[in-house]
């Protein structure tokens, strides 16, 4: 399902020609309305205001990104990516800029240099460490 108002509104947009298709003609308001229902939500405009507005997280190979894995701060490049759920979700493998310290205690570490992660179209991963 789509995380931001741009996906809902194209989701919006493929509805409209869906039903178009099966000789159902509605406006584009009507489709965002029957989309805003379609995601849960009790209208558009509520459907609006609780979706990200923050543009799509699209990843592309060589993209610069920074974050924080595992609690500490990390600058990296993706290496590979790929689609997943339908473009709702995307694979990614981060190469540090510096190797990341996994271990919290002091008296013992274990770096890692890249990564593979999963993340929304907000670029935030599901996964969350044992600790919260």
């Amino acid at each position: 399902m789509p995380a931001s108002r741009e996906a809902a509104k194209r989701r919006a947009k493929e509805l409209r020609l869906e039903l178009a298709a099966q000789g159902t003609r509605i406006t584009h308001g009507q489709a965002l309305e029957l989309t805003a229902r379609e995601l849960g939500f009790r209208d558009w405009n509520t459907a609006s205001a609780r979706l990200s507005n923050r543009p799509e997280f699209k990843p592309d190979l060589g993209m610069r990104v920074t974050g924080t894995y595992l609690k500490q701060p990390f600058r990296g490049e993706i290496i590979a990516a790929r689609e997943m759920a339908g473009g709702t979700a995307h694979e990614i493998t981060i190469q540090f800029d510096e190797p990341v310290d996994v271990v919290s205690f002091d008296s013992f570490s274990a770096f890692r240099s890249r990564v593979t992660v999963r993340v929304s179209t907000e670029g935030e991963t599901w996964e969350r460490t044992g600790d919260g």
